[in-house]
């Protein structure tokens, strides 16, 4: 137990919890609004979070001071959250998604391959969990719109869905591969 610990734990607050999400600042910027006095300063802040389980979500606010801006939008990161579905450490199928200007394109890859994008996109990627996946981000250098380009691709990728499995059927002749269903033994009138 370290000094902090038994420091708190006299003050009555107990052990610190670790976090639920991890979280990342993907773009912090300085935005001025032009009012009849002068000029109005805030910071915007776009925040991503994610468990390294499949879940991330990201977040845009604007605050009078940095923290509060960055408190806001993970809150809004905790309500847009959503699940990649995953396959094997990597996507289930590759996917180009537009969104305004940005165009990103995702990939699956081999396991080993690694995350092989830039960015942003490769910011949220890693708080999901996903350990291969090859992606190139297309058309802009805006990381608010390449991640919300990157959100729609992951809202459009299909989850994965298992197939009945097919039952081999032997004749004397030869063997073939028929699906599992039940025969009916239907006869066409002769005429």
């Amino acid at each position: 137990m370290s000094k902090d610990d038994r420091r708190d734990n006299r003050r009555g607050r107990g052990p610190k919890e670790a976090p639920e999400f991890e979280q990342k600042i993907i773009d912090l910027a300085r935005v001025t609004r032009v009012m009849a006095g002068g000029k109005r300063m805030k910071f915007r802040a776009c925040v991503a979070i994610g468990d390294k389980k499949g879940s991330i979500g990201y977040g845009l606010a604007k605050g009078a001071d940095v923290t509060l801006a960055v408190n806001k939008a993970v809150a809004r990161a905790k309500k847009s959250m959503i699940k990649i579905p995953m396959v094997n450490e990597t996507i289930p199928h590759a996917v180009y998604v537009k969104y305004k200007a940005a165009k990103v394109l995702l990939k699956p890859a081999q396991k080993g391959t690694g995350l092989k994008t830039g960015g942003a996109v490769r910011m949220v990627l890693e708080l999901s969990g996903l350990g291969n996946v090859v992606g190139k981000i297309h058309g802009a250098n805006n990381k608010v719109n390449n991640v919300k380009a990157l959100f729609k691709a992951i809202e459009s990728m299909k989850p994965v869905v298992s197939r009945p499995k097919k039952e081999v059927v032997k004749n004397e002749k030869s063997t073939t591969e028929k699906p599992a269903v039940a025969k009916a033994a239907t006869k066409a009138p002769k005429e």
